[in-house]
């Protein structure tokens, strides 16, 4: 187990609902739950194989049906996260997941689906910050319907009834939707005013507004290499001294391989034939292997059980 993998970490009301779950089983969710949320800003992948194991022990948790689909959306797997806002939704009944379902079903390439979910979630209280991310969602389906004028329209009456009651960050997000997708339409002029507007808004600076107004204005960053040349000039001088200075042999001057090729330094398809799973083993931090180990090892223990049962 990761050593940081603390169950106390977690929230009471978590750790309450994890009571329902025998002691081994509690301690085993709770553990890949601390694990997963500390990866999940880092390492969405990861945290995605914690959150998976976590539901092999609590897949009648809400709590961790929350964990799997929002670490599954963090890595861009759209297709998981989608199928467990679902069944969050049946369990719990609560509308909220509606906004993100959208997003998953535009992210699949499905606009469709996602403006009739938006229809739905329109009919739901919300909250400020919740209806501004709704407004962004129906705006992108339309733009990949080819509708970029009505994706455009929805995006300009939002701002225009955004109010002081608007959060600070949701209004930035609105200003910077409708800036990008000005300027995916060609109209550059008008996005950079936008850009600017969400810079102002972005107090938390979670936006890359400023770097876009400097790309607009065509700001080129200069690397100046002459300092660096003539570094090298005065290296390769010295060098040159040592030589005649030193005529025996050492180290550092005998010959390279016959090839030219320096086999200290990786080549570039050292990776190549590698499978998915092979990479992913190799940069799994030191514990966390250890911590999916166990739970595989537990889905085999509880195979056993359950074949022994039936026998």
């Amino acid at each position: 187990m990761p050593q940081d993998a603390d169950p106390s970490r977690l929230p009471r009301e978590v750790r309450a609902e994890l009571r329902s779950l025998s002691p081994e089983g509690a301690e085993f969710v709770s553990k890949h739950l601390v694990a997963a949320g500390d990866l999940v800003d880092t390492d969405p992948a990861l945290a995605l194989r914690h959150a998976q194991a976590a539901k092999r022990r609590g897949s009648r948790l809400p709590l961790v049906r929350e964990a799997l689909a929002e670490t599954a959306y963090a890595a861009d797997e759209y297709a998981i996260a989608l199928n467990e806002y679902r069944a969050l939704r049946r369990m719990t009944g609560d509308s909220a997941y509606l906004p993100v379902m959208a997003d998953c079903e535009r992210a699949l390439g499905r606009p469709e689906e996602a403006l009739r979910l938006v229809k739905e979630a329109k009919l739901v209280d919300m909250t400020q910050r919740t209806r501004v991310e709704l407004v962004i969602i129906e705006a992108g389906a339309r733009e990949d319907l080819k509708q970029a004028k009505e994706g455009l329209r929805i995006l300009k009456v939002a701002l225009g009834h955004a109010g002081r009651d608007i959060p600070h960050e949701a209004h930035a997000r609105l200003a910077y939707s409708y800036a990008a997708m000005l300027l995916r339409n060609g109209q550059e002029e008008a996005a950079r005013e936008w850009f600017v507007t969400a810079d102002g808004l972005d107090v938390a600076r979670e936006l890359d507004a400023e770097d876009q107004i400097e790309l607009l204005d065509g700001v080129d960053f200069v690397f100046d290499f002459d300092d660096e040349d003539e570094s090298d000039e005065d290296e390769s001088d010295e060098d040159e001294s040592d030589e005649d200075e030193d005529s025996e042999p050492s180290v550092d001057d005998e010959p390279a391989d016959e090839d030219g090729e320096d086999h200290d330094q990786p080549h570039e398809d050292d990776t190549e034939g590698l499978t998915p799973e092979v990479v992913t083993s190799e940069v799994v931090p030191e514990g966390q292997e250890a911590l999916l180990n166990e739970a595989g090892e537990a889905d085999d223990s509880a195979e056993a059980e359950e074949k022994e049962r039936n026998d």
